[in-house]
């Protein structure tokens, strides 16, 4: 084996697979990092890939990519697996799975190496997306072939003069996009709350404002174009409302994940702009759908989520489902307004020019205007168009 591409976040294990696999399979490591929103300073990811072996080292901007070609879909398909979790990490997965096909064909690659652990789903997921992509490539997960304990790695790397950031000592395993985070740790510690430390864009409950806000979100065919009647890009507007929900508390959700292998780890959401889209989004949807179409729209949801879940993106049932999806979506235009309050994200009105005759008008709370720093925030009534 001459090349493998190795999918790099710069943590410790997939520092160390490059020493490993250049050992292992006596080839050359050519690593792709991705910025799907992450945060991270890429530059500093990419010296630490050449310095660890690495013969090149690609990092991609991937943010608008990610959020036009797998975040806006999944939204638009009203995408909540267990009718919760907004598939932050799985979503991120399939963008990654891509890259590394392509960035294997440019380099002329016979294999990808990616980071996925035998007990989490990660494996699984890339395993099958990226055989769906390209059958002939080989694919490696070194973290489940080596056999090292976390002792053992560390060492490894110090051996290997690999100086990276580690959290061996922390419970969590945080997965991070523009899309939110996902905390994930042993299920067997469900009785214990999650201690603060572990959320970064949402307040407690206890430390927020007293007061609602309400946001106007406009929608047209399905995707959100507009919020508080600032026209933006999804990237911009996503960020927009990660800043306005997150001191309101919006956006957590806590539920235990699928068993792997025999065990259940228990997951934290934070999705502060993916909780107020979807229900916006949901909402309008039923606004300018029958009853009978409405129904079988939640049935494609349920299954789009789970087909998205299990890392089957580039499948004929996910392009199936996305035909359907996007029909429907034609008729998706309107105006949103959702009530932001100590955690609650609920609707309280909305509008269409595709709403149905005879349908009652959506108005269910009266809503506060607050002072922010965000684009201005409006508290007008809106009613269904006729």
């Amino acid at each position: 084996m001459d090349r493998i591409v190795l999918a790099y976040s710069g943590g410790l294990d997939t520092s160390v697979a490059i020493a490993w696999l250049k050992e292992r399979y006596y080839a050359e490591v050519i690593t792709v990092t991705m910025d799907l929103g992450q945060g991270d300073e890429l530059e500093a990811v990419r010296d630490r890939a050449l310095a660890a072996g690495a013969l090149r080292a690609h990092v991609l901007d991937l943010k608008a990519e990610f959020a036009r070609d797998y975040v806006l879909p999944a939204l638009k398909a009203d995408a909540l697996y267990e009718d919760r979790y907004p598939l932050i990490t799985s979503l991120g997965h399939s963008a990654i799975a891509l890259k590394l096909v392509e960035i294997a064909g440019i380099e002329q690659a016979a294999a990808v190496a990616h980071g996925g652990t035998e007990n989490g789903p990660d494996r699984a997921r890339f395993d099958v997306a990226i055989r769906a992509l390209n059958p002939t490539l080989k694919v490696i997960a070194p973290a489940c072939e080596w056999g090292m304990t976390r002792t053992e790695v560390l060492a490894c790397a110090r051996r290997a003069g690999i100086q990276v950031p580690t959290t061996s000592n922390s419970p969590y395993r945080t997965d991070v996009n523009l899309w939110g985070r996902t905390i994930e740790w042993d299920a067997r510690e469900g009785l214990q709350a999650p201690p603060e430390a572990v959320y970064a864009l949402t307040r407690p409950l206890a430390e927020c404002r007293d007061e609602a806000a309400s946001v106007e979100i406009v929608f047209e065919r399905g995707v959100p174009i507009a919020v508080n009647g600032v026209a933006m890009p999804l990237l911009e507007l996503i960020d927009s409302l990660t800043t306005i929900a997150g001191p309101h508390g919006v956006g957590r959700s806590d539920m235990t994940a699928d068993a792997i292998a025999g065990r259940l780890s228990r997951e934290i959401h934070e999705a502060p702009a993916a909780v107020i889209l979807h229900a916006a989004h949901r909402e309008l949807q039923k606004l300018v759908t029958s009853k009978d179409l409405e129904r079988f729209g939640r049935t494609v949801s349920r299954h789009y989520a789970a087909v998205v879940k299990d890392g089957l993106w580039f499948t004929p049932m996910r392009h199936a489902l996305n035909s359907f999806v996007e029909s429907v979506q034609e008729r998706v235009t309107g105006t949103v307004l959702v009530r932001l309050f100590k955690g609650a994200c609920s609707i309280v009105a909305g509008k269409s020019p595709h709403a149905l005759d005879g349908l009652a008008e959506i108005s269910r709370a009266p809503v506060e205007p607050v002072a922010s720093k965000a684009p201005e925030l409006r508290s007008r009534r809106l009613v269904v168009a006729k």
